[in-house]
């Protein structure tokens, strides 16, 4: 079913405005349009006046009962991606006096509080020791899983990172979701390995991690890529005999919840994690609680001993 121009319009007026006023990224622009053309051509919506509360619950009912090509459900997570996309379309549309919905009449869907993997600190030591080699990628790959733990880095921050700054000092300046700049800190031992693996390396790539050819002798390619860290972590979590699936992104969980276990207040957490809203970095607390720990322990069942 086509979209009509005027709508259209709209569409790309918006996307617009998210890309250059809000400074979101192209990924979210396509994500966003992706999104409200499902429901423009379910809801057979031809302009503005066309968005109805009505069509916005026939069309969540039919998220509901859409199925992949495995025959599974929509996550609970993804139908709120749609309706999220909406109720910001009719926002933009009310704050620049188009006579449409209320984007309050619209109640965003209840998501299941998210559950986060963690491994035992035992498996991550493993982990971070599997490589342990001195040539150049075994180099390479022991400063990107010190790094990972060392700053919580996300997977796509860490690919961009360049290799010219200053080690000694141990900070670095990470362009992070939505463009924001934050600093993130690396520890004694991020610092050692990264300085080991630069040592060794002879070329001019700007990247500070690199991709090698798989040859005796590898050489560079160019800028490692998120598909290749996420690999990487794979291998070295099967080489250190950790049964569970291991991906990148339970490294910047390792590092939030061992912050937070070791004292650290949730505010600063939040600043190291790049997170915008505090409600996200709160997902680590229920596994790092000691002091609910410490009152089950002393308090429960008393009166039975």
């Amino acid at each position: 079913m086509i979209i009509l121009m005027e709508i259209n319009r709209l569409l790309k007026n918006y996307l617009d405005y998210l890309e250059i006023e809000k400074n979101r990224s192209p990924k979210t622009r396509a994500n966003y349009e992706r999104y409200l053309k499902k429901f423009f051509e379910f809801g057979n919506i031809k302009n503005e006046s066309d968005i109805a509360i009505d069509k916005i619950r026939d069309f969540r009912i039919y998220l509901a009962r859409l199925e992949n090509i495995e025959g599974e459900s929509f996550k609970k997570t993804t139908q709120s991606y749609y309706i999220i996309a909406i109720r910001n379309f009719l926002k933009y549309l009310n704050k620049n006096d188009f006579s449409t919905l209320s984007p309050d009449k619209i109640e965003l869907p209840k998501i299941p509080t998210r559950q986060i993997e963690t491994i035992e600190y035992d498996e991550l030591e493993r982990l971070l020791s599997s490589p342990n080699g001195d040539d150049l990628k075994s180099l390479r790959d022991k400063a990107i899983l010190e790094l990972l733990f060392s700053t919580g880095l996300r997977v796509s921050e860490l690919c961009s990172l360049n290799r010219y700054f200053d080690l000694e000092r141990g900070e670095l300046s990470v362009r992070g979701k939505g463009s924001k700049l934050r600093v993130v800190f690396l520890s004694d031992r991020a610092k050692k390995f990264i300085r080991e693996y630069l040592d060794k390396r002879s070329d001019a790539e700007e990247a500070l991690f690199i991709s090698l050819t798989k040859a005796k002798s590898p050489k560079v390619i160019g800028r490692i890529i998120p598909r290749a860290i996420q690999r990487l972590v794979d291998f070295y979590s099967r080489k250190a005999g950790i049964s569970k699936k291991v991906h990148p992104h339970l490294l910047r969980h390792s590092f939030a919840t061992d912050l937070l276990i070791n004292g650290a207040d949730l505010r600063s957490v939040q600043e190291l994690l790049g997170h915008s809203n505090i409600s996200t970095t709160q997902i680590y607390t229920h596994l790092t609680n000691k002091e609910l720990k410490e009152i089950h322990k002393t308090f429960h069942a008393r009166r039975r001993s």
